[in-house]
């Protein structure tokens, strides 16, 4: 092989770790996304369980003054 393929040869194999290591972070970064949407889903379920017991209980006041 000559140099100046060894050379070409040394240029893909860089670009190809520096694009490795470029999608390495941005996997990171969808992971840590997607984390803290986990997280804020997890909440907000809360929330809405929270809410429908509010709902249900005050339909039950209702439902026990109509009687």
């Amino acid at each position: 092989m000559s140099l100046e393929l060894l050379s070409k040869l040394e240029t893909k194999i860089q670009a190809a770790v520096e694009t490795i290591e470029l999608l390495k972070m941005e996997l990171e970064e969808e992971k840590q996304k997607s984390s803290q949407l986990t997280e804020q889903n997890d909440q907000l379920k809360q929330e809405l369980n929270s809410w429908n017991e509010k709902v249900t209980g005050l339909v039950g006041l209702l439902n026990s003054e109509v009687e």
